[in-house]
């Protein structure tokens, strides 16, 4: 390992020559100040970029008209950052679960460049991956198959996590930083996210301290994930156990908390992520040789068959929109415009319906802010699908929470109606009404409305 001072010791045309392969770190552990170099650097012309959200502010020039004519970007999760590229066509989108990016990069076609940042060493010599793993692994491991090239930064605010490390002869050059992470602060849950973690955490959220195993969760940031923390605290289950794609400030609170144990999880008696997101430096500082959280690779974290060996895994995710056949999208809200990207919300829905207990959710506000219903007739034409009605989807919005399990298309379509916004719910019900594909459902074998529990029926097992 050789270590630098100044970036264009590895950034360059001659350790990057037309034709190469990169794999960027993405997300909190973005190797901002290499691929800043690299935007700068015009004699790197002709390689392509693969990447999975990244972040910095320092990072707009690597997406700029002019940057995408020397590098061919393309992106497996979209962000802030590239959105624009995309959407203009600027750069590649290439959707993928998250679970089959790692088996990606080991293709013939993967990459034989690395950039990515890195903490450490441990007393052992071994470097951490930080707040990002994902693909990472795999890449390096690619990269080094080929005879290619490992470039790190070594940040000192990168906190070590443990779980995934790699020796020192794995990383070429090491390039001194020293900057913050990327903050991610969350806005507190409004009333109507608040009330769909009162429903998640009251139907669905089990306390694993007598003989029978507790929850094991996924979510990932923003409101709905707060509030179902809230709504946990609140109802004071303990016990319970955590294998996420991505740990955040939402989950860490209930570690603090003592609420998870993960006693009942088949191995590995601590919680389990692949990507780690704070929302300031002390979150960030929390995670530094904490042995409550690991990391691992998504193709283990993300693995329908790691995910299924949980017990009772209750995984929560959100979405763009659902129409009433229960056709669930989350990546794109028209057929070509790119949102973000599939991501692991597949693989965590089809992993938790072989769990012993498990359930998969989908929790969504019923309109936009502005107001536009996301319960609707018909998806978009056209449209990227990230569940189908086959996957067994429980859904959630401020309104109550339907189970589709069980039920016939048309009785699906009266349960999902249930979940619009009062001004929506008549016009969808008079949908399924006129429509004869929803084959006229018989509500009379029901009690109440096909799989649907009002909120405020859904709060009283709190």
């Amino acid at each position: 390992m050789k270590i630098i001072s100044d970036p264009s010791a590895a950034i360059n045309a001659a350790l990057i020559p037309p034709g190469s392969v990169v794999y960027a770190s993405g997300n909190a552990a973005t190797p901002q100040m290499l691929l800043e170099h690299l935007a700068a650097e015009e004699s790197i012309q002709g390689i392509d970029l693969y990447s999975v959200l990244l972040l910095g502010d320092r990072l707009a020039p690597l997406f700029s008209d002019e940057c995408c004519q020397r590098i061919t970007h393309r992106v497996i999760f979209n962000g802030a950052l590239s959105k624009d590229a995309v959407n203009r066509g600027s750069a590649k989108y290439h959707p993928l679960h998250l679970r089959e990016i790692p088996g990606y990069v080991r293709a013939p076609s993967g990459p034989d460049v690395v950039l990515l940042t890195v903490s450490g060493p441990d007393p052992g010599g071994n470097y951490s991956l930080g707040t990002t793993v994902e693909a990472v692994l795999a890449a390096i491991e690619s990269a080094r198959q080929r005879g290619g090239v490992v470039i790190a930064e070594r940040n000192r605010q990168m906190p070590f996590v443990l779980g995934t490390t790699i020796p020192e002869n794995y990383i070429d050059y090491l390039f001194e930083t020293d900057y913050a992470l990327p903050a991610t602060p969350v806005r507190p849950p409004d009333e109507r996210a608040s009330k769909i973690g009162e429903i998640i955490a009251a139907l669905y959220v089990r306390d694993g301290s007598g003989s029978e195993p507790g929850s094991t969760l996924q979510y990932g940031i923003g409101e709905v994930p707060e509030a179902v923390t809230d709504a946990i605290l609140r109802k004071g289950v303990r016990d319970l156990a955590i294998h996420t794609e991505l740990f955040a400030g939402a989950m860490m609170r209930l570690v603090q908390r003592g609420v998870v144990s993960n006693r009942w999880k088949p191995e590995l008696h601590c919680a389990i992520s692949s990507i780690f997101l704070a929302e300031d430096k002390a979150g960030y500082d929390w995670l530094h040789f904490n042995s409550a959280v690991q990391s691992r690779p998504c193709d283990y974290t993300n693995s329908v068959f790691r995910v299924a060996e949980q017990p009772n895994m209750v995984t929560i995710n959100g979405a763009l929109g659902v129409d009433l056949h229960g056709n669930i999208w989350a990546d794109s809200l028209q057929a070509r415009k790119i949102y973000s990207g599939v991501g692991g919300q597949a693989d965590f829905i089809r992993g938790a319906q072989y769990s012993p207990g498990g359930v998969a959710i989908i929790a969504l506000k019923s309109t936009t802010g502005k107001g536009v219903s996301k319960i609707v007739d018909c998806c978009p034409a056209g449209i990227t699908t990230t569940a189908i009605p086959a996957d067994q989807v429980v859904i959630v919005t401020e309104y109550g929470a339907f189970d589709p399990r069980g039920l016939s298309l048309g009785e699906r379509a009266v349960g999902i109606a249930h979940l619009a916004h009062p001004d929506q719910r008549d016009t969808l019900l008079r949908v399924v009404q006129e429509n004869p594909a929803f084959h006229k459902p018989d509500l009379s074998i029901h009690s109440g409305i096909p799989g649907f529990t009002p909120y405020e029926r859904a709060i009283q097992q709190l």
